[in-house]
């Protein structure tokens, strides 16, 4: 079974920063894509930043310039650094590790790590 474990959440004044951590305990990771994704409270889940087997990112645009993703293939790692938060950031953050090859899908999700920017 895999397993993504997220961590580095938290409570945070506005204008502060976070680093999320998404380990993934999976032989794939260095060819998959991974990407943050986020759900706020009522609202459905929404991308955040991509970032694919081939380095290239993806942000939505409420996030681009303040938040970065990044990988350690090594460490089977995925971060996401949060700079400058404001309130809206406020929401569940999930990991997530797709790959797709042929007819095959992989498509994995963390448990979720909640972030909360208030004052």
């Amino acid at each position: 079974q895999v397993q993504l474990v997220e961590s580095g959440g938290g409570r945070v004044q506005p204008g502060g920063s976070l680093r999320l951590s998404c380990a993934a305990d999976v032989s794939i990771f260095s060819i998959s894509d991974m990407g943050w994704y986020r759900q706020a409270p009522g609202k459905q889940r929404d991308m955040v930043a991509v970032l694919t087997s081939g380095g290239s990112t993806t942000y939505a645009d409420s996030v681009k310039g303040r938040f970065t993703i990044s990988r350690d293939n090594a460490k089977k790692t995925v971060y996401l650094q949060m700079n400058s938060l404001k309130p809206e950031d406020t929401a569940v953050y999930y990991c997530n590790l797709r790959r797709d090859y042929l007819s095959l899908v992989w498509d994995y999700w963390g448990q979720g790590t909640q972030v909360t920017v208030s004052s």
